[in-house]
């Protein structure tokens, strides 16, 4: 019988998390209506990301028809993806992409904002479920449930956080096992 971790692990392999998220982005981006090339106006610039990322969320999210809040919101949440993918200045970075067509231009924005819409994603609904899992457990039981970890994946972990008595991995199981699915999936590429 699978212990509690054990179903745990099962339910955020990647091929449950990041892999399913992967394909559904993909699906929204495939089935999105085409835009223009090349976007020149700030304006335009805008309302095309924000209508790109109501329709990729209501696919990833399986809705009839896509989420949305006011333009402003919506331009703030494409805002925050274009940080993290571009940098402080992201929104200005993607805006010249589109602008100049340079690196794909607009289709290459739209193609990094996929991307990070499925990495927040997939690991949302990793992170819930070990939330959940980790608030069902007794004190005495997270403590098994990280030697039983250490036993089975502490091989493929960095050296330093095994160390001594892997008072680092102990100490955190919930983070370690938030990366555990991009782990397992680094890992299943190597053997390729």
């Amino acid at each position: 019988m699978a212990t509690k971790l054990q179903r745990l692990l099962d339910s955020i392999d990647p091929a449950r998390t990041l892999a399913e998220v992967d394909a559904r982005v993909d699906e929204a981006f495939n089935s999105c209506p085409a835009s223009a090339a090349r976007i020149t106006e700030w304006e335009e610039f805008r309302t095309c990301l924000v209508r790109f990322l109501r329709h990729v969320e209501a696919r990833v999210l399986r809705l009839r028809t896509s989420p949305s809040m006011s333009l402003d919101f919506d331009w703030g949440r494409c805002r925050a993806s274009l940080h993290a993918i571009y940098g402080r200045s992201g929104e200005k970075a993607a805006f010249e992409l589109a602008r100049t067509g340079a690196e794909d231009g607009l289709y290459g924005v739209l193609k990094a904002l996929a991307r990070q819409i499925a990495q927040q994603y997939a690991s949302n609904e990793i992170r819930g479920r070990i939330g959940i899992y980790w608030d069902g457990l007794t004190t005495e039981e997270r403590l098994a449930a990280a030697s039983e970890y250490l036993g089975k994946f502490g091989h493929l972990l960095p050296a330093e956080l095994v160390e001594g008595s892997a008072a680092r991995v102990r100490a955190n199981l919930p983070a370690v096992l938030e990366e555990h699915p991009r782990l397992l999936q680094r890992t299943r590429r190597v053997g390729r």
